[in-house]
């Protein structure tokens, strides 16, 4: 998992796991660039697929991590 601080990212696949969208996110800058980290949302509603390549910017405050996806 990321230590407490804000990352850019990228999604980079999408899937569909028991009802939840498994967002995987490739850090796009910074001293962790290049890690991998899936998130799971019980929440997305829509198409994950129109994720794809979009990018976004993920905040973790005390272990926990939010996304914002980029427009």
């Amino acid at each position: 998992m990321l230590d407490d601080g804000t990352y850019d990212a990228i999604v980079f696949d999408v899937d569909e796991r028991d009802g939840a969208a498994v967002i995987s996110f490739t850090i796009a800058s910074g001293p962790k660039r290049g890690e991998v980290i899936e998130l799971r949302s019980q929440n997305w509603r829509g198409d994950p697929v129109e994720l794809l390549g979009i990018p976004a910017t993920i905040t973790v405050v005390s272990g926990e991590p939010r996304v914002r996806f980029e427009p």
